[in-house]
């Protein structure tokens, strides 16, 4: 079947919105086809690039965000705050590994996820689930859980905002290396490790002033700007296929709504909508794995989304959870390495560990989450790939949804600071102890 940017329209498809007014729709989606692109067709190109570093071990992929953004939380310091909590993380890792990290947001365009069930009960009332701001609002009314299309309106302007933002923090400034102990959140610093990255810091700040001492500038631009580029779940298709745009430089078709684009589990179906869409985008894609994957799931992904097998092109992100990784993943990843397959790989650790804590709070145990991404890299060890990537639901706030880490949140403290839209995310001073944890364990890849 040939591909087109709406032929996956004449597959069946899942997690979708269904809107009650088609004209409305329609509307909606020929105002998002007249609007410019989010990103550029040549700055997905670099991203597969670097991808292609990853591929070949000579770099790694730190990809990380919001579970899900929000139209009422938005704010430029928020942005700020996750931005700073990612690019510390880069800096540790590279100055911990001495390996170049390529930074991937979840942002300026998370705004929908999958559901384990259509509908949500409160008691004895039941609605349709909460999919996220882009298709409906959170607060438990029919009104509110009905499926809008002129949320897509708010989420592209959202998006248009805080790509501004990250263009300037990236370039502007806010990432010279020279400001390196600026970027340490003031309620992380009292921290056992927001103290060890104060060390890191100054060692930094020390090697920086030998360098100009050598009579080597410290402004150099890549010491002072940082390359940073943004990915969400393209679930909702009415959304993506707007913004899909033929590049005058190649005529090829790239997804101009983020530089890279990944499928869900619950999505990633061979012969439906999502697999569809994203085959004939040229944006590196990503696809999440799960416990129950097979040889013949992946192989087919492979030969649907990289048929040419280009480096750099398919990131599989692995999810199974601390105990289905270590019995489900050796055997599988044995088996395709020796397809010879060019496979970016990254584990989310985050998806595969969510419990219910007793007091009814989902929650994730840091522990857990950092035995599956410990097991992940040990077994890519032992068959001779390598462990590319993390793929982390995370913030730069100071919230309390996470429990363990250095802070010892219990499940009774998940109270204090309970903020997601969805599903719990690491805190900053969470975030920037498992990043001092993975740098350990890059280098001994």
């Amino acid at each position: 079947m040939q591909w087109s940017a709406q032929s996956w329209r004449d597959k069946p498809i899942k997690q979708h919105p269904t809107y009650k007014d088609k004209a409305l729709l329609e509307s909606v989606e020929a105002q998002l086809k007249s609007y410019p692109p989010l990103v550029f067709a040549g700055e997905s190109r670099a991203l597969q690039e670097r991808l292609a570093q990853v591929c070949r071990g000579e770099s790694f992929l730190l990809q990380g965000g919001d579970c899900a953004e929000s139209f009422s939380q938005f704010n430029a310091i928020n942005i700020r705050d996750l931005f700073k909590v990612i690019i510390q993380m880069g800096a540790i890792l590279t100055f911990g590994a001495s390996c170049p990290i390529v930074k991937v947001g979840r942002i300026a365009g998370q705004f929908a996820k999958p559901r384990s069930s259509d509908m949500e009960s409160n008691g004895q009332f039941e609605l349709p689930s909460y999919r996220g701001d882009m298709i409906n609002g959170m607060e438990f009314t029919s009104e509110a859980r009905e499926h809008n299309p002129e949320r897509m309106l708010q989420a592209y302007h959202q998006s248009a905002a805080t790509l501004n933002l990250l263009r300037a923090f990236a370039q502007g400034g806010f990432a010279d290396l020279n400001q390196v102990h600026k970027w340490n959140l003031s309620f992380v610093k009292d921290n056992a490790f927001g103290r060890k990255y104060e060390e890191l810091a100054s060692r930094i700040t020390q090697a920086l002033d030998f360098m100009k001492a050598c009579g080597i500038s410290p402004e150099h631009p890549s010491l002072k700007e940082t390359e940073f580029y943004t990915s969400h779940e393209a679930l909702v298709l009415h959304y993506e296929e707007p913004l899909c745009r033929e590049d005058s430089l190649t005529g090829d078709w790239y997804d101009c709504s983020a530089h890279m684009l990944w499928i869900g589990e619950r999505t990633r179906g061979l012969d439906e909508a999502h697999i569809e869409f994203l085959r004939g985008v040229k944006n590196p894609v990503g696809v999440k794995i799960g416990p129950n994957a097979t040889k013949a799931d992946i192989m087919g992904i492979c030969d649907a989304l990289n048929p040419n097998n280009i480096s750099g092109r398919l990131n599989l992100i692995v999810r199974m959870g601390a105990d289905k990784i270590r019995e489900n993943f050796p055997k599988l990843l044995e088996s395709i390495n020796k397809e010879g397959r060019e496979i970016v790989w990254s584990c989310d650790p985050m998806h595969g560990n969510t419990i219910k804590a007793n007091n009814g709070y989902k929650t994730r145990v840091f522990d857990s989450v950092l035995s599956e991404v410990k097991s992940f890299f040990e077994i890519h060890k032992a068959c001779g790939s390598y462990a590319g990537g993390v793929h982390l639901e995370m913030t730069g706030a100071d919230v309390t949804e996470c429990v363990g880490g250095s802070q010892a949140i219990t499940e009774e403290g998940l109270v204090c600071n309970y903020n997601t839209q969805c599903d719990p995310r690491l805190n900053a001073t969470q975030a920037i102890e498992m990043a001092f944890l993975i740098a350990d364990m890059i280098k001994n890849r």
